[in-house]
């Protein structure tokens, strides 16, 4: 090793202030020597100690040669946890958020027997707190598990799942109940939303929480140059509200005796062995070099199962109830564009989303109150459509805007004669100003105003949002 000794270069500023004299160089001379002495016997000892240290195993694969979690802890997982309030006003006397679970649709309402991320009253609301656990396990997986905490204390399972670590060519399996790896918004939790409220074509297509299901996800990260590839299948059980199997929870909604929802539930196929829902996805992104990123997706989604009761008989009692089963499919397209500035506090970031989803259900009349319509077809399909950028126009300061619509080019039922109904788009405009505090803290603002066709008749809805969100504890960075 090299070095120019630190006791040459003590000398030398000695000699250059000190006069020449004799005794006073003699004098010197002695301590330079004793400054010699003492560097080259520290500089050793350092030696020494660090050809020790390179003989150990470092913290990390010692813990992880002896089975524990790293970072010196036996197994303390990382711990997060996500408040959010929100003060909210409408023009509908707080009759908004329901009007948005009951859009006109195919998929009806979105009624959620747990949870649902926009039901909201007028003033102050705490929403849903997220709390999270993630952990290394071992060399070969990584696990986490988020719950989702009710302002009343009801706790409702979000994501449980591992994740494998060890996989060769790219490989990655994911196991246990979580968000699909479908679109580019689909798997963002609501901590990580650029907007209050979950966008339409989600809502009414998919649910509140997207697509999240139970099953297995296999997922590959192929070596393509400079173009970013993912591709994944996934097996999923088919259990959620999308592509759902009815049974026992439907019949009981409505098994009173008088509405015939029981008698509807039962005349149903009996539930087959998951997997029943299978989707595929890839990612493309090309190398824009490090300020600029842009992604593009496909997506495709197949239920071999899918049955619904439909009783409405609440709302009017001269309609008739009914079941149908039969099979479902999704498909969609994502492009995201993102710029990173370089700039402190996010100013001058930039992001740009679009999403693109359809869903289609071909299904049979199972059972009907008007026993001639058993076995008549019915082919639902609808569509929407979501854009939203973001942009940093001061430090710590973002703003977006979102334009979202759903039942975009179709929301139809088709049945053996043409077209039974036809319904008119629901669609929405939305300003969002954030201030983001810091990693950990934020403010939003936000004012929508949307267009939504409810029960057959135009309902213009005004809402007006502020939001707080804090990170307590440990915080994984984000996905792109």
């Amino acid at each position: 090793m090299n070095r120019i000794p630190l006791w040459t270069l003590a000398a030398a500023g000695v000699l250059t202030s000190l006069p020449a004299a004799a005794d006073d160089l003699k004098a010197l001379r002695a301590e330079i020597a004793q400054m010699k002495q003492a560097y080259e016997q520290r500089i050793a000892s350092l030696e020494n100690r660090l050809q020790e240290a390179e003989k150990k195993p470092a913290p990390a694969a010692a813990a992880a040669s002896s089975g524990q979690v790293g970072a010196g802890s036996g197994f303390n997982p990382q711990i997060s946890l996500i408040l959010d309030g929100v003060y909210f006003r409408d023009n509908k006397k707080g009759r908004s958020a329901e009007m948005y679970e009951h859009i006109d649709g195919i998929n009806h309402s979105h009624d959620h027997a747990g949870h649902a991320h926009g039901a909201l009253e007028r003033g102050f609301n705490l929403r849903e707190t997220e709390l999270a656990f993630s952990a290394t396990v071992s060399p070969h997986f990584d696990a986490t598990a988020m719950l989702a905490i009710s302002s009343h204390g009801d706790v409702e399972l979000e994501e449980a799942y591992f994740d494998t670590r060890s996989l060769f060519y790219g490989l990655k399996i994911r196991g246990g109940k979580f968000l699909s790896g479908i679109g580019y918004l689909n798997a963002q939790h609501p901590h990580q939303w650029d907007f209050v409220d979950q966008n339409l074509p989600y809502r009414t297509l998919l649910g509140d929480h997207g697509l999240n299901d139970t099953g297995l996800r296999l997922s590959w990260l192929p070596k393509t140059g400079n173009w970013y590839t993912q591709l994944g299948v996934e097996f999923l059980q088919g259990k959620e509200q999308t592509f759902a199997t009815a049974g026992e929870e439907i019949a009981a909604q409505r098994a009173d005796g008088t509405n015939f929802a029981g008698t509807a539930a039962g005349a149903l196929s009996s539930t087959k062995a998951g997997p029943r829902l299978t989707t595929v996805y890839a990612k493309f992104g090309p190398d824009l070099g490090n300020n600029h990123a842009l992604q593009f997706g496909g997506w495709l989604a197949r239920s071999s199962q899918h049955q619904e009761v439909h009783d409405h008989t609440e709302e009017d009692p001269t309609t008739f109830v009914h079941a149908l089963e039969g099979k479902g499919k999704a498909w969609g397209l994502d492009a995201v564009y993102k710029y990173d500035a370089g700039r402190y506090g996010g100013q001058g970031n930039a992001k740009l989303v679009a999403e693109y989803l359809n869903l289609n259900k071909d299904l049979k009349i199972a059972f009907h109150e008007v026993g001639t319509r058993v076995g008549q077809k019915r082919d639902f399909t609808q569509d929407g459509v979501v854009v939203q950028g973001t942009y940093g126009f001061l430090p710590h300061w973002q703003a977006g805007v979102r334009y979202d619509v759903t039942g975009l080019s179709k929301n139809e039922v088709v049945g053996p004669t043409g077209r039974l109904w036809e319904k008119n788009k629901s669609d929405r405009w939305t300003f969002a100003l954030t201030r983001q505090i810091d990693h950990f803290s934020l403010l939003r603002l936000q004012a929508s105003r949307a267009n939504l066709w409810v029960e057959g008749a135009k309902e213009p809805v005004n809402q007006i949002f502020l939001q707080y969100q804090h990170s307590l504890g440990a915080h994984g960075a984000h996905s792109f």
